[in-house]
């Protein structure tokens, strides 16, 4: 099994296969972003001034490159990174509550090997998964301008081709949105939690993002994640 950790913010993985070596590049080339100036200015200002409870550590402050098994065929797509989640930690989902209600799920799923990750060095693993989003820098008020999404989607399209993705779970009408527009699917089927659309030969699986706003309310229940991610793993074995 293949897995890879983030080390200075770079894909580390054994053996380093052609498809590694090219993800490895993307993951150098989404760091150094700075495409998109409100963004690039409220990630560092987040950086800078940080929140009371993190006061003492350094925060990642730039884009968030993907990470997990690069021999993956699952690839789940949040929206951007959290301000003070993986804007700080440097890694999707690690370090906040949503990343506690997902780690949980993907442990539960046979996915990670942890049920939390909190640390970029935490040596959490993953297993036939890879976990990236739509808009890597943190955004105000979670909200990318459409700008701001065209000019970041073309990382997370040739992620996918280079992962050569079987199943895309998109949490949250903002993922989905993104991944139709990837594969150009038109008329672009509504977002639904459970809902499915053929992309080539691969499938959109639709979820509610595990945001605390929805796991709070019950909108989003452990089981209805656990199911999300039981298909996803029953559709990418079908291929």
């Amino acid at each position: 099994m293949l897995t890879s950790l983030l080390e200075g913010g770079v894909l580390r993985a054994e053996p380093e296969g052609r498809s590694v070596l090219q993800l490895s590049e993307l993951q150098r080339e989404v760091v150094s972003c700075r495409r998109c100036p409100r963004l690039v200015e409220w990630r560092e200002r987040v950086a800078r001034e940080k929140r009371a409870a993190y006061s003492d550590e350094t925060y990642w402050g730039r884009p968030v490159p993907g990470f997990g098994d690069p021999e993956a065929k699952v690839v789940i797509l949040g929206l951007a990174p959290a301000a003070h989640g993986a804007n700080r930690t440097g890694r999707y989902f690690t370090g906040d509550r949503s990343g506690d209600f997902l780690f949980a799920a993907l442990h539960r799923a046979g996915f990670a090997d942890k049920p939390v990750s909190r640390t970029i060095e935490d040596g959490a693993r993953l297993s036939g998964l890879w976990i990236s989003a739509a808009v890597r820098c943190a955004p105000p008020q979670n909200r990318p301008t459409p700008q701001e999404r065209d000019a970041c989607l073309p990382y997370a399209a040739r992620e996918l081709e280079l992962l050569e993705a079987q199943v895309v779970v998109c949490l949250g009408a903002f993922a989905w949105d993104a991944a139709l527009r990837i594969h150009g699917i038109r008329p672009k089927p509504k977002f639904c939690h459970g809902v499915e659309a053929a992309a080539g030969d691969a499938t959109l699986l639709g979820c509610y993002h595990p945001s605390q706003q929805n796991t709070f309310t019950g909108v989003l229940a452990p089981e209805m994640l656990d199911a999300v991610l039981l298909r996803a793993r029953e559709l990418a074995a079908q291929r």
